[in-house]
């Protein structure tokens, strides 16, 4: 998302690993749905780049279809944000992603983010929490301004007068993401044949860090089944619960990630980061808990350990170590990287788990 390199802010492309052990394929999903969206029975549309109007602006999302797709079976769908900067093509442009997605038959929606100001062309981004005000859960600042660049967009007015309220502000201000993404599940459904009772969310980076607004935010919750961030959390202060209690989420990050840290496990007071930016972060106990906790699961005790088969990867939970629980806190031994060959077919399973 926003680690310094020689022109600032870097953008997270996506990490290949070792291909994953034979033993490891997903099972099949069943097709059936309770509720079809109304493209349902129309003309199969293709796989490719579509547009939709948002206001004033034109919106470009990607979709890839299941090989096979006629659009007479309402299909699960999975929405996928990029990370700061990046494009619909950011993690579709990989082969794991797409061919995962096709074989356990998921629609694949990728939508690309607004910039600073005049469209979508210029460090496109997703804004939650505090990203576009620059103020965390508590009214203080999510950075260091005095160590961090100043990346606040011009959509977000002057500083301290308009939306942004400090130099720490680093996100559009151009339009609602959490009502475009309302339009955008209704414009897909309506092109095609989706199940409105499983559509899932899950980002990288500045991507992820939204997905847990889609969980916390009220306008979109209740459409969301489940949600994934991987290498994103809320900023500090912003410890919201699920709109919806009992909302799957499976969280991923870097063990060694400087931008983004999780911290250390079982440590809710983490918040800082160790990069060339010092934006602060929850970390990943903190927010698992909050979920944990709604619900129901006990957070007295350590999180059990839940064996994923996926090596390099650990992930615990304090809702149970059986299948794959509700809350998961995963965590891959990277950096700032989407690992997708490991990380993405885990995420595929934990959408499949949850329906």
């Amino acid at each position: 998302m926003h680690a310094m390199s020689n022109f600032g802010r870097c953008l997270v492309r996506p990490a290949m690993t070792a291909t994953l052990a034979a033993g490891l394929a997903l099972a099949s999903a069943p097709l059936g749905a309770q509720t079809a969206s109304p493209g349902c029975g129309s003309v199969a549309l293709p796989s490719g780049v579509y547009q939709m109007a948002d206001g004033a602006l034109t919106r470009t999302f990607r979709v890839e279809v299941p090989d096979g797709y006629d659009g007479s079976a309402p299909l699960p769908m999975i929405l996928v944000f990029h990370g700061w900067g990046g494009d619909e093509n950011s993690i579709l442009g990989d082969a794991v992603v797409t061919e995962t997605a096709s074989a356990e038959g998921y629609i694949l929606v990728a939508p690309r983010g607004v910039g600073s100001e005049g469209g979508d062309d210029n460090y496109n981004s997703w804004t939650f929490r505090g990203s576009a005000t620059g103020l965390d859960g508590d009214g203080g600042k999510i950075c260091d301004d005095e160590a961090t660049g100043d990346y606040h967009y011009a959509s977000c007015g002057p500083l301290g007068t308009g939306v942004a309220q400090n130099s720490c502000s680093w996100t559009q201000c151009q339009t609602d993401d959490v009502a475009f993404v309302g339009k955008l599940i209704d414009e897909v459904g309506a092109r095609f044949c989706a199940d409105n009772d499983r559509i899932y969310a899950m980002g990288g980076s500045n991507g992820g860090m939204f997905s847990w607004e889609l969980g916390q935010n009220p306008a979109i919750a209740s459409r969301i089944t489940a949600i994934a961030p991987l290498i994103g959390l809320p900023h500090r202060g912003h410890l919201d619960g699920p709109v919806v209690p009992d909302m799957p989420v499976m969280l991923i990050t870097g063990k060694n990630d400087p931008t983004v840290p999780p911290g250390e496990w079982e440590d809710p007071s983490f918040t800082t980061t160790t990069d060339g930016d010092f934006f602060y972060y929850t970390g990943a106990t903190a927010i698992t808990r909050v979920w944990s906790k709604a619900a129901n699961c006990s957070i007295s005790e350590p999180a059990a350990a839940v064996d994923v088969g996926i090596e390099g990867v650990e992930c615990r939970s304090y809702c149970g170590s059986e299948g794959l629980p509700n809350v998961m806190d995963c965590r891959v031994e990277t950096t700032h990287e989407y690992e997708l060959e490991r990380t993405w077919p885990l995420i595929v399973r934990f959408f499949d788990a949850h329906r």
